[in-house]
């Protein structure tokens, strides 16, 4: 899933291309995608692009007369900008937005059509689609200790959950972990005041680094190599190699269909996390989800 770094080179590149142009049409090619009937789409065509912001991971297209389209990738979905009236493609492709200077085309290299697209008119109706989590980026650090405090989740769990803090997703909050030297499954009720102004100064410094080092690459282009995977991360995808600060090699933690990637040397004081593939005799007592973590990080027995 594009993240806040991702989502922020969207911006830019968008904002140099749609802003002040007008939308000729937006033309829809999965019926999955659009998920409001109301203002109806017609209502865009030919209305001035007035900006283009964030809503967490969601970008959002602000429109003459305060219409908004709000666009949420998910996981899959992708932007590329083509030239004018480009076709959609066939087999992933979702929608176009036409301007008299390009297209911008939406797809998502996903069957399960996660992506969504909303039409919404006024502030209030725009302010429905944000989940209302922290900007670590705009927060102070007694912000960021509130906000974690709201609930007590594991440190993976709560750096994702978009109702607590913006922007940030699986990819990111692996290297934001590693930079602060703390384990995935540590309570947020669990930390001290020096590990949570840990956490918010290495939150903060590994999102700006990679919005600048993602706006430096792609310069001037439009972003086409969006992915959760980058060169230059520590851990995230990283499963086995070297530790860029230890040498040590690179752990996971796997449950349902995601997957946590930390250093023990670094994070956990030496200590592996159980991993479903090294707890087979645990069978179907196995955690599903990170609120199962967080169910057996209150038992003294529960590593973390």
């Amino acid at each position: 899933m594009p993240e806040l770094p991702d989502i922020v080179c969207y911006l830019h590149a968008l904002e140099t291309r749609v802003a002040g142009q007008r939308l000729e049409r937006l033309r829809i090619a999965s019926p999955f995608l659009l998920r409001t009937a109301d203002p109806p789409l017609a209502d865009l065509s030919g209305r001035a692009i007035r900006g283009v912001r964030r809503l967490g991971k969601r970008i959002v297209f602000a429109l003459d007369d305060a219409y908004f389209v709000v666009l949420h990738l998910m996981i899959a979905g992708r932007l590329h900008w083509k030239p004018v009236a480009a076709p959609i493609p066939r087999r992933a492709g979702l929608a176009a937005l036409d301007f008299p200077s390009g297209t911008l085309l939406l797809t998502e290299a996903s069957t399960k059509h996660r992506a969504s697209l909303h039409v919404v008119r006024g502030e209030r109706a725009l302010a429905a689609h944000d989940p209302g989590g922290l900007d670590v980026l705009g927060a102070t650090l007694e912000q960021f200790r509130a906000a974690l405090a709201r609930e007590s989740h594991t440190l993976k769990r709560a750096l994702t959950d978009p109702r607590l803090l913006d922007g940030i997703g699986n990819a990111y909050s692996d290297e934001i972990l590693h930079a602060a030297r703390l384990s995935p499954l540590r309570l947020t009720s669990q930390l001290t005041r020096e590990e949570s102004e840990r956490l918010f100064r290495a939150a903060r410094e590994t999102l700006a680094t990679w919005i600048e080092r993602l706006g430096a690459q792609t310069g001037d282009a439009f972003p086409e190599k969006v992915t959760a995977f980058r060169n230059g991360m520590a851990v995230h995808g990283r499963f086995k190699k070297p530790c860029p600060v230890c040498g040590s090699p690179v752990q996971r933690i796997r449950y349902a269909a995601d997957e946590v990637n930390y250093c023990a040397t670094c994070q956990t004081g030496g200590r592996l996390l159980a991993d479903r593939s090294l707890s087979r005799l645990m069978k179907e007592d196995w955690p599903r989800s990170l609120e199962e973590w967080e169910e057996r990080a209150a038992s003294p027995t529960t590593e973390g």
